[in-house]
């Protein structure tokens, strides 16, 4: 997803642990019982830590997906957009407020643009004292790493973030993990599939896996709910057979993750339509959550000059929270 967040500006949920401990000691039968398919399917946006939106509510998200923790200046120090101390009075403020209702807070690390400290820390025990921090400073025990671009490539750097999770597990119980990554039509990619072979390998306990059904390819330049839908079913199968879960689990232990209105790549625009399909889609099969990129972005473009589709706005015409009202259900 997008990384440095604009005006405005890649979800705790409820989801029983599906993919917890699977890599090594979870089979089926553990699977199925944390899975159950009578669970709501959450809604939880994608939000700016410091910068309120009026559309944040939109949907009445059970959770928020808080973005993005990176590297500051190329230094093994989290900070908000790689600029903003983890701490800061504004950030620690619109966590009250979007907790004061019910919800709950997820730390969203890495993005599209700046470094992710897994790439910048020398080693384990540093970066998990500093995903640690950044955690701490957000009273948060959730945390979602989204991985793309060059740090999908980088094994070292993989390998890094996945012993750095696997000790903070261990110091932190309950700590809920979740890995946000590129899909196509096709699924996951080689890389996306080394990620998660890597956190089996190091046993960390991975909640959820949020697919970015989003920016594909110029090559698709079909329908956007239909491509998401095609995507979720190819990565169904991958992470069945990654995990060694059945199949109501590895439903239960995916999220959908659509960018709103105009997407990245030219041609590719989800609609509403595309999100009451995703939404009935994610009911249908017991998909443990879905999300949107972004809240700060559900509404329409007002025709000004600093009005963004890629940034501050959908780019469709949508009444303001429309999108996270469907997408909610």
């Amino acid at each position: 997803m997008r990384g440095p967040l604009s005006s405005a500006a890649g979800f705790a949920l409820l989801a029983a642990l599906a993919l917890a401990g699977a890599g090594c000691s979870a089979g089926d039968d553990a699977a199925d019982s944390a899975s159950g398919s009578s669970a709501p399917v959450a809604y939880a946006p994608y939000v700016n830590a410091s910068t309120a939106s009026g559309t944040d509510t939109a949907g009445s998200p059970t959770a928020y997906n808080l973005a993005f923790v990176i590297a500051s200046d190329g230094d093994c120090t989290p900070a908000w957009d790689g600029v903003q101390d983890v701490d800061d009075a504004r950030v620690t403020s619109r966590i009250e407020a979007l907790t004061r209702g019910g919800a709950d807070v997820r730390v969203s690390f890495g993005g599209a643009h700046g470094d992710e400290l897994a790439a910048v820390c020398d080693t384990a025990e540093d970066l998990a004292e500093a995903y640690g921090a950044a955690l701490d400073a957000a009273g948060a025990t959730r945390a979602d790493f989204d991985v793309e671009g060059d740090e999908l490539t980088d094994r070292a750097s993989v390998d890094r973030r996945s012993e750095a999770i696997a000790l903070l597990q261990e110091e932190r119980e309950g700590l809920e993990v979740t890995f946000t990554l590129p899909v196509m039509p096709s699924g996951l990619d080689e890389e996306s599939l080394a990620l998660l072979e890597s956190a089996n390998d190091h046993e960390v306990e991975v909640a959820t896996v949020n697919l970015m059904t989003m920016n594909y390819a110029e090559s698709y330049d079909g329908d956007m709910g239909d491509y998401a839908l095609t995507a979720a079913r190819s990565a169904h199968a991958q992470l069945r057979d990654v995990f060694g879960l059945s199949e109501a689990a590895a439903w239960r232990g995916m999220a959908l993750t659509p960018m709103l209105g105009v997407n990245d790549v030219e041609n590719e625009t989800f609609t509403l339509e595309d999100a009451a399909q995703v939404r009935a889609f994610a009911e249908d099969h017991g998909v443990a959550w879905v999300s949107a990129w972004s809240a700060f972005r559900d509404r329409p473009c007002d025709g000004g000059a600093a009005d963004d589709p890629l940034t501050d706005c959908s780019g469709v015409e949508q009444e303001p929270g429309e999108f996270g009202d469907t997408l909610a259900g």
